[in-house]
């Protein structure tokens, strides 16, 4: 996991092993995950925090904006110099 976004990924398998009637993940194994994912998160915050109180602009790696890879855009969601657009379709 090298993204807030892929941790997020890797916890919702989690939940969905821990889900699977046939073959459920180990309720020790997923405790775990969930304590890792808090250390994780709980960084994430001190490297924001760090940011606002450096009022430095310089893009974290572990947040990074999925404006940088387009392809993680969710559909109907594009870039602009500016921003995001988002566009209903319907």
């Amino acid at each position: 996991m090298s993204t807030i976004t892929d941790m997020r990924e890797h916890l919702m398998q989690t939940l969905a092993a821990l889900r699977d009637r046939d073959n459920p993940m180990d309720v020790d194994r997923a405790r775990a995950v969930a304590q890792v994912a808090g250390v994780l998160v709980d960084s994430a915050k001190v490297e924001v925090d760090y940011i606002k109180a450096t009022g430095t602009e310089g893009e974290s790696v572990f947040m990074a904006s999925v404006t940088n890879d387009p392809s993680r855009l969710p559909s109907g969601v594009t870039p602009t110099p500016t921003g995001l657009v988002h566009r209903i379709k319907g």
